[in-house]
């Protein structure tokens, strides 16, 4: 009996070590493997100069200083020097960062992964349908958002998650596709591409549903909170340091299809 109640109280410190340590570092965190990686890239550039990669690293920049942005909200709660800001943006619609992240993550990275699929994506078809679910996705984000200005400072719009979502999974099977019909299945895990094919599949697979349950991300329903937390801290940090260990592994001459 007094085994299971330490085991208990145990679990409970855990969780509120955990608790505390997410609530006190995610941003740092989160922040910095985008950095990691796009460091990382930086520093193996001339091996991927010649090849589609190296958009790829321009991208991987953008990320990271669009997080660091987007995190205005952090910064001017946790450093007092940014009060004067922190009152500034009080009761206005910028109090809350859906917006930079709904414009700059949720529609620009969907955008840019297209584009890059469209570049190693081998057939003429697939690549049009590609390029046209993408113009629908903007034209309708846009849209959506024209129609209903206030859900972007003020949550994770599930139309245009959802939206994107298809088309990152369309854009990575269709590349998929390609690799088992050409030669390069031999040697698909030598490949930088295939890495961030795979590595996005993963991650917008495991993180999009969780926007369906955004209604409970308040600090009336911290369990839920944390578990968000985590839930998109350990997929960063798992996206963000497969991309550092596929630029360090990888080679681009095994990228052809």
């Amino acid at each position: 009996m007094e085994l299971q109640v330490f085991r208990q109280v145990q679990i409970i410190l855990n969780r509120i070590i955990l608790e505390t340590f997410l609530s006190n570092n995610f941003v740092l965190l989160n922040n910095g493997v985008a950095f990691v990686a796009a460091f990382v890239g930086t520093v193996y550039f001339s091996k991927f100069k010649k090849s589609e990669v190296k958009y790829f690293i321009y991208f991987l920049w953008y990320v990271a200083l669009m997080q660091f942005f987007a995190s205005y909200t952090g910064f001017v709660n946790e450093f007092e020097f940014l009060k004067p800001i922190k009152e500034l943006i009080k009761g206005t619609r910028f109090e809350k960062n859906y917006w930079p992240f709904t414009l700059f993550w949720s529609i620009g990275a969907v955008v840019f992964y297209s584009f890059y699929f469209q570049r190693i994506i081998n057939n003429a078809i697939q690549k049009q349908i590609v390029k046209i679910i993408t113009i629908l996705f903007v034209l309708s984000s846009m849209g959506y958002i024209m129609i209903w200005p206030d859900d972007l400072f003020n949550r994770a719009i599930p139309f245009i998650k959802i939206f994107g979502g298809i088309v990152i999974l369309l854009s990575t099977v269709f590349y998929f596709m390609d690799i088992l019909k050409s030669d390069s299945v031999l040697t698909f895990y030598k490949s930088i591409n295939f890495f961030i094919a795979a590595v996005i599949f993963i991650w917008w697979l495991v993180t999009t549903p969780v926007v369906f349950f955004e209604i409970y991300f308040s600090a009336s329903d911290w369990s839920f909170v944390f578990l968000r937390w985590q839930i998109f801290l350990f997929m960063n940090l798992f996206m963000y340091l497969a991309f550092a260990f596929a630029f360090i592994t990888c080679n681009p001459k095994y990228d052809k299809l």
